[in-house]
C-alpha cells in the first residue's frame, strides 16, 4: 500500500475572495480619501462603480484607478470574486441597499460559497458636516419656491422674533425634543438671511455676503474675545470673561457710553435689567429715577431682581405661566 492511498489530507479550501463596499461623504471634498480606502482601491483586481456620475471617479482615475461603471448584481459580485479575487465596489454615502440585501440573501441561503464582505468609509463627515446640507437646501428652495424666493430681510424679521421667543419658550419648559427643533428654527433663520444677502441689494453699498461671511466673522469675533483661551491672558472666574468681553467689545465698537448697543425694542423688564448690567459692571453709581406710576414700580423691581441675580423677564414668564395655570383651573372649575 503505497502512501498515496492512505493519505486522508482533505484538499485546500478554493479561495474565497473578497468584497469590499466602498463609501464616501458627499459633504468632504472629493479625492479627499483615507489613506486605507486608497490602498484598497489600488490593490483590488476590479473596482467597479455604477453612478456614472459619483463625484469621486474623476479623482479615482487620476490616480491611477481603472474603474469599471457597471452595476452587477448580488450573485454576479459573488462570481466576480472567485479564484480569490478582490472586488471593490464604489457606492454613496447610503451604500447600496438593494446590493447588500442581495448579498445577505446569498450568505442565507447557504447554498453559495461568500466571499469575504467589508464596508470601507473612504471619508466621514465632520462636526456640523449638515450644515452644508442646510445651506444647500436653502439654495434651492430659494430659487424653487414661490414663497422663499419673495422673501426679503423685512419680510422676516418678525420671524425671528418669533422664532427666538419660541426657542426661550423650549429651555424654561425643559422640553428636549422642543430645544432641539426650535434651535433648527433659529439656525433656519440664519442661514435664510445670509442666503438674501448673498444676492446683494438694491443700493451699490449693499455688498453682498454669505453664510460663509457670517461664519467667518463670529470665529474672529469668539478667537479675539476669548484671549484666555486662544491668547496669553487669563481669566479665573466667570465674571473676568464677562469683564474683558465688554471691555473688548466696547473698543472694538469705539463706544462712548456702556448703554450703547443696547437694543430699545426688547421687553421693558429685558431692557432694564440690561441696563442696569452694563451699569454694574462698569461699577457706575446712578440714581435711580423717581416717578409715579406702574412703570417706575416695575423698573424699581427689575433693578432690584438683576441686582440678586435674577431675570425679571424669565421671572415674569414664570409668574405669568403659575396665572395661566390658574386660569385654566378655573375655567374647569366652572365647567
Amino acid at each position: 500500500m503505497n502512501q498515496t492511498d492512505t493519505d486522508t489530507t482533505p484538499p485546500a479550501a478554493a479561495p474565497v475572495g473578497r468584497v469590499i463596499l466602498l463609501t464616501t461623504s458627499h459633504r468632504v471634498a472629493p479625492g479627499l480619501l483615507s489613506w486605507p480606502a486608497w490602498q484598497a482601491l489600488h490593490g483590488a483586481d476590479e473596482v467597479l462603480c455604477a453612478d456614472a456620475d459619483h463625484p469621486q471617479l474623476p479623482y479615482l482615475r487620476e490616480a491611477g484607478v481603472r474603474v469599471a461603471r457597471t452595476a452587477p448584481t448580488a450573485q454576479e459580485l459573488v462570481d466576480a470574486c472567485a479564484g480569490g479575487r478582490t472586488v471593490l465596489v464604489v457606492v454613496g454615502a447610503e451604500g447600496d441597499r438593494a446590493l447588500t440585501d442581495g448579498l445577505a440573501g446569498l450568505a442565507g441561503s447557504g447554498r453559495v460559497a461568500m466571499p469575504d464582505l467589508e464596508l470601507l468609509p473612504a471619508s466621514y463627515d465632520l462636526p456640523g458636516a449638515r450644515l452644508l446640507d442646510l445651506v444647500q437646501v436653502m439654495d434651492r428652495i430659494r430659487v424653487e419656491c414661490p414663497w422663499s424666493s419673495q422673501q426679503t430681510h423685512k419680510s422676516l424679521a418678525k420671524y425671528g422674533i418669533e422664532e427666538a421667543y419660541e426657542l426661550v419658550e423650549a429651555i424654561e419648559e425643559g422640553e428636549r425634543d422642543e430645544l432641539r427643533e426650535e434651535l433648527g428654527d433659529v439656525l433656519l433663520q440664519v442661514v435664510f438671511h445670509a442666503r438674501i444677502a448673498e444676492e446683494g441689494g438694491p443700493d451699490e453699498e449693499d455688498e453682498p455676503f454669505s453664510v460663509d461671511d457670517v461664519a467667518g466673522g463670529i470665529v474672529e469675533k469668539l478667537i479675539h474675545r476669548h484671549p484666555h483661551v486662544f491668547g496669553d491672558d487669563t481669566a479665573r472666574t466667570p465674571e473676568d470673561v464677562k469683564a474683558h468681553w465688554l471691555r473688548t467689545k466696547a473698543e472694538e465698537k469705539q463706544r462712548t457710553s456702556v448703554t450703547e448697543g443696547i437694543p430699545l425694542g426688547q421687553p421693558g423688564l429685558a431692557l432694564a435689567a440690561k441696563l442696569a448690567s452694563r451699569v454694574r459692571t462698569a461699577g457706575l453709581e446712578v440714581d435711580v429715577p423717581a416717578g409715579d406710576g406702574v412703570g417706575y414700580e416695575l423698573l424699581a423691581l427689575a433693578l432690584r431682581a438683576e441686582s440678586d441675580g435674577i431675570d425679571p423677564e424669565a421671572a415674569l414668564r414664570a409668574a405669568a405661566r403659575a396665572y395661566r395655570d390658574a386660569v385654566r383651573a378655573a375655567e374647569g372649575a366652572g365647567a
